[in-house]
């Protein structure tokens, strides 16, 4: 039980909502189905605002007294997000984390939930609704993977390594175009780098030792606080760019999470201009 929350019950709502509202529609969208919101690259679907209505009625039943926070209800109420900061308990969900990928038919999407108390991320779901596996995590409790049958597996972050043997994520988009220049060459000390346009995965792919970091220049709470709880839980470091601690109340700077202390400061050394 997270303050109040039961987790488990928290994903099988997200796992109902996919199966109801977002499989049907995947690789079955019309062109008036798929919407711009800021731009080309920011879009929104008709089954990103089904899925969250589903999984906000639910959330209200089960946690009556709960703020609710999706991406969808915060792009048609910018003045949600702000309660967030002082909420009691609150759920903050991506009904679909990788809205582009899904609308182009790929395969890489997922939906995440994250439980906020008093101003902490105490849990974190990231869902596959394609794996039909969830990775969890809860405050000081560990991260784990459940499978569709219902078995668990812990989560351990991969063992440090040289930054030049190292495995990443790095979403630049939302740099400044000084830091972002600066930033580009660098990558290439970096073995192998990418982007998957899916934070839940890349969270889950550092989570289970996949990668070694992961790298963001927009700090969007349904984007980060499950990922950041798994990966912590999974024993990585994660803190924003300057050092100081991510929390739900964080909207800018960058983020880096990485699989210790070690290689944490060794990606901020390497890769982010001082």
């Amino acid at each position: 039980m997270t303050r109040s929350i039961d987790i488990e019950r928290l994903a099988d709502i997200l796992r109902e909502a996919a199966k109801v509202e977002i499989m049907p529609r995947f690789r079955n969208l019309s062109d008036v189905d798929i919407r711009e919101k800021t731009s080309a690259t920011d879009l929104v679907t008709e089954a990103d605002e089904a899925a969250e209505r589903f999984i906000a009625r639910e959330c209200r039943a089960l946690a009556p007294g709960a703020l609710f926070v999706g991406e969808e209800s915060v792009a048609a109420d910018p003045h949600l997000l702000g309660r967030l900061d002082d909420a009691d308990l609150a759920i903050v969900v991506d009904p679909i984390d990788g809205t582009a990928n899904f609308a182009a038919g790929l395969p890489l999407f997922a939906v995440m939930a994250a439980v906020v108390a008093k101003g902490e991320t105490v849990g974190g779901i990231i869902y596959d609704p394609l794996g039909d596996d969830f990775m969890m995590a809860e405050k000081g409790g560990g991260a784990f993977r459940k499978t569709p049958l219902g078995e668990t597996h812990p989560l351990k972050v991969a063992k440090p390594v040289a930054l030049a043997d190292a495995v990443g994520c790095v979403s630049a988009t939302h740099f400044p175009a000084d830091q972002k220049a600066a930033l580009l060459p660098r990558l290439g000390t970096v073995k192998i780098f990418g982007n998957y346009r899916c934070a839940g995965h890349e969270y889950r792919l550092l989570a289970s030792g996949g990668a070694h970091f992961s790298l963001y220049s927009k700090l969007m709470p349904w984007d980060h606080l499950a990922g950041c709880l798994l990966v912590a839980e999974a024993g990585g470091q994660v803190a924003k760019a300057d050092g100081s601690s991510y929390t739900p109340r964080d909207r800018g700077g960058s983020l880096i999470a990485a699989c210790d202390s070690r290689h944490w400061q060794d990606v901020r050394d390497g890769l982010l201009p001082v």
